[in-house]
């Protein structure tokens, strides 16, 4: 039976995951509005993104490794005061320099998902354990998807400033749950944060990520493009290269080579940019003007109703994901998830000419995320130690954060390669970018048996998801 603890614990991660989650997308629809208040041009709307991707990119891993030195609870409280502060400034930005800072200050927040998964590994059972990651997987998927939805409609009735309240609301619920329910008394590991190691991941995090949010700006040729890609590679390996020699490595490398972390990693990339750029396209095409000869001319709230059946199966199959894995494990969920995915996409691509069509491929496309997104951390907690949860996890969802920019690129430039009579995307613009994010889900579905091909199997068997403190060694170890 849960204790009061455990419901706690679950209660304050799942409502930060929500606040977090929303904060990736919920500005997406109506940045040309937020744009247009603040004064910013199209540069500037792209900073509003890429601001947020950046600092949860960096605070991902770094908050995530520093919770499982100095104790998870106190780097979740942290970031998710970060989130609250950074939301408050959002709703009353005066100009687009504070809503930047707004934006920093939300990233941070990314570093919630990583601390959570600690928390809860160290909270629950392992007979518990999957289920309930399974369902703050799907939490956090749904809050993904969410301001995609309701973006609209809110800022329809209350302005775009109104957007704010629900990830501040949602933050306050967490620190005040996190505050009282929150155990100090958590899983931590001896040792310092490598500051080298720390500074060059933060740089090829960034140089990385800003020619892929900004290289349809500057021109994909541009030297300021081809010099951050450089940077990053060098900067990467130069990363690696420290961490392998490093006596106290900030992402240990061994662990980044077992079988069911890098594989799973592989498949957060691909997939991870098949969702944000199906996320990202699937309202646009059916905005479209009906003029275009293909697109359905929908408001942005009926878009957001079209995507709401993939919030729903999302919600639904994460929920049982833990339980399914006792006749299909996590390996195999994530598979069949992906491969879901990849038919939707498909399916977006050759049938779109109704809001039925697209509300059917949403939902599919719900299912095969919620699988995917499920599975995922399930599959990394299984096979790390217990000191090891938030830079394992943290890192898989930095990478699916890359892959989330990839995505939204290459769709972005597959879509704008032709334009119309009118100035529209075309219609084979759109089939390609659908293609495309089909292919990549695709591959990321084959990734899983790659582990199994080395050795065997992918997944540890659930004792491994003993925390450290309570396993049958220490126990030996404090009793001889």
């Amino acid at each position: 039976m849960p204790t009061s603890t455990t419901r706690l614990t679950f209660i304050a991660v799942a409502t930060s995951f929500t606040a977090v989650a929303s904060l990736q997308s919920l500005i997406i629809p109506v940045l040309s509005t937020i744009g247009t208040d603040l004064g910013a041009d199209a540069v500037g709307q792209t900073w509003m993104l890429t601001a947020w991707l950046i600092s949860a990119a960096v605070a991902t891993p770094l908050l995530g490794r520093a919770g499982d030195l100095v104790g998870r609870r106190r780097m979740y409280l942290l970031a998710l005061g970060a989130v609250a502060v950074g939301s408050v400034l959002a709703a009353f930005a005066p100009n687009l320099t504070v809503m930047l800072l707004a934006r920093v200050l939300q990233g941070l927040g990314g570093a919630v998902f990583p601390l959570g998964f600690g928390l809860v590994r160290d909270a629950f059972t392992p007979a518990r354990l999957a289920g309930a990651i399974g369902a703050l997987s799907a939490i956090m998927a749904v809050g993904s998807g969410l301001g995609t939805v309701i973006a609209g409609p809110i800022s329809a009735a209350i302005g775009w400033r109104g957007l704010f309240a629900l990830p501040l609301v949602l933050a306050g619920v967490g620190l005040v749950v996190g505050v009282r329910g929150l155990s100090r008394a958590a899983t931590r590991t001896a040792g310092r944060i490598n500051v080298g190691a720390a500074v060059l991941l933060s740089s090829w995090l960034v140089a990385l990520l800003l020619p892929l949010s900004a290289g349809n700006q500057w021109g994909w040729g541009s030297p300021i493009v081809i010099g951050l890609f450089t940077i990053a590679a060098v900067l990467a390996t130069a990363w690696v290269m420290v961490e392998v020699r490093s006596s106290n490595p900030l992402v240990d490398m061994r662990m980044m080579r077992l079988p069911a972390v890098w594989t799973t990693n592989l498949t957060a990339l691909l997939t991870g940019a098949a969702m944000f750029g199906i996320w990202a396209t699937l309202p646009r095409l059916a905005e479209t003007p009906t003029s275009s000869g293909y697109g359905l001319g929908v408001d942005a709230s009926t878009a957001g109703l079209i995507m709401l059946p993939m919030l729903v199966t999302m919600a639904s199959v994460g929920f049982v994901a833990g339980p399914l894995s006792r006749v299909l494990p996590f390996a195999a969920q994530l598979t069949l998830g992906a491969f879901l995915s990849a038919a939707a996409s498909l399916s977006i691509a050759l049938f779109h000419d109704g809001v039925v069509a697209l509300a059917i491929a949403a939902a599919v496309l719900g299912l095969g995320t919620g699988l995917v997104t499920s599975s995922t951390p399930n599959l990394i907690v299984r096979s790390v130690r217990a000191d090891q949860v938030g830079i394992a996890t943290g890192m898989n969802a930095n990478i699916r954060t890359i892959g989330g920019a990839i995505g939204t690129t290459v769709f972005a430039a597959a879509i704008g390669a032709v334009l119309g009579a009118a100035g529209l995307p075309t219609e084979s613009g759109y089939v390609a970018a659908f293609v495309i994010g089909a292919v990549l889900a695709f591959l990321g579905g084959l990734a899983p048996f790659l582990a199994r091909g080395r050795t065997g199997r992918t997944e540890r068997p659930v004792a491994a998801v003993i925390p450290i403190a309570e396993s049958p060694l220490v126990e030996a170890a404090e009793a001889a």
